[in-house]
């Protein structure tokens, strides 16, 4: 492979789809990301990744995918399926099944949601290749993607996190009814979720003892390791993160309020539905209306959260503010979504970053962090 000029614009790897249940909204996030990429600067290659973990290049065209029309984008199983070769002159390329080189690569952005794109995994086999990633490394997108875990870090941080019981695989395997008496000792409502997932996928709100181990069960779908949460009243305010350049401080944006409409009557809570497919079920309200001091302080702790878990490139952070005054951090998510109706660029919008030059920011910040241990 010959060393590409130095007037040629980096390749940058578009990576979406994946192994989990957020499929449709990686995909969604890839049109989207494509269709605002300055393709002056940089050179997209998209490159989905099949329910199965094949990755593809074949018979695509994400720039027409959406959640809008209820349909669920889907990458297709390749005939020929493509992957990550490290070269001999220390760079990485894309290759076809035969070996075949299919170009360089400089940078990657795993649009990838869930596990399996967004845990870690996926961050090590770019750190085996030396290969500079936007977003979080595999520590950071480790703890990020696990509610248990990533409460540990806010707790050790100084952050206010709710009550919860956690009931990993080998607790209800070995005394399921002892578990569930545990994560029911928490004041109702609660919320049962699955450990490694997002977009609300396996959550139930949980009115009353009855209905626990069903939610439970549900969320095992999902994940084997469950978080039961007690519910707090509060207003859901989310802060997004963007990392800082060299040692600069990183950066939050305003806050944004999500206002779910109960009139709607069909959502208990922020679902898959009202996120993506129902318009009228939510509404985002930037900035979020409090005081100056208030939202001070919110850009503060976001930030803190960011750095608990040794965050890098990216983040969005949801809290509750509680009617007391005080603000508990609920999770953090490394790779937000960048769908149409997505939070994250959002945020940064009405902050005043444009979309296209979030995405430039974004991949300006991979390359200048590069690869390996930081």
């Amino acid at each position: 492979m010959t060393t590409s000029a130095v007037t040629e614009r980096p390749r940058v790897l578009l990576l979406f789809g994946g192994r989990s249940s957020e499929h449709p909204v990686s995909c969604v996030t890839a049109a989207n990301v494509l269709r605002e990429i300055d393709t002056e600067r940089w050179e997209p290659v998209p490159v989905g990744v099949a329910r199965s973990g094949l990755w593809s290049v074949e018979d695509m065209d994400p720039t027409q995918w959406s959640l809008r029309d209820g349909s669920l984008p889907e990458v297709p199983e390749p005939t020929r399926p493509v992957s990550l070769r490290a070269a001999s002159d220390g760079t990485t390329e894309l290759v076809d099944s035969d070996g075949a080189c299919l170009g360089r690569v400089d940078v990657v952005f795993p649009l990838l949601h869930g596990p399996f794109g967004e845990d870690g995994t996926v961050q090590g086999l770019f750190e085996t290749l030396n290969l500079p990633a936007v977003g979080c490394g595999v520590l950071a997108s480790a703890v990020g993607m696990d509610k248990h875990f990533m409460k540990v870090a806010f707790q050790a941080a100084g952050l206010e996190v709710g009550p919860w019981e956690t009931i990993t695989d080998r607790d209800w395997q070995r005394d399921a009814d002892s578990a569930l008496e545990r994560a029911g000792s928490l004041e109702y409502p609660l919320f049962v979720k699955p450990a490694r997932a997002g977009s609300s996928f396996g959550i139930t709100r949980v009115a009353e003892p009855a209905e626990l181990r069903a939610a439970v069960e549900e969320a095992r779908r999902f994940d084997p390791r469950v978080v039961v949460e007690a519910g707090i009243l509060g207003r859901e305010i989310e802060c997004a993160v963007l990392d800082g350049h060299g040692t600069d401080v990183p950066r939050a944006s305003l806050p944004g309020e999500i206002v779910v409409v109960e009139q709607t009557g069909d959502h208990q809570f922020y679902d898959f539905e009202a996120k993506y497919q129902d318009d009228d079920a939510a509404q985002l309200s930037c900035p979020a209306e409090m005081p100056e001091e208030e939202i001070s302080r919110l850009q503060e702790l976001a930030v803190r959260a960011f750095e608990a878990i040794d965050g890098a490139g990216l983040a969005r952070c949801d809290f509750f503010y509680t009617p007391d005054g005080r603000w508990v951090i609920n999770e953090i998510n490394t790779m937000p979504g960048f769908t149409p109706i997505s939070m994250y660029p959002a945020l940064w919008e009405r902050s005043g970053i444009p979309y296209s030059q979030l995405i430039t920011e974004l991949v300006e910040l991979a390359l200048e962090r590069g690869a390996g241990l930081h």
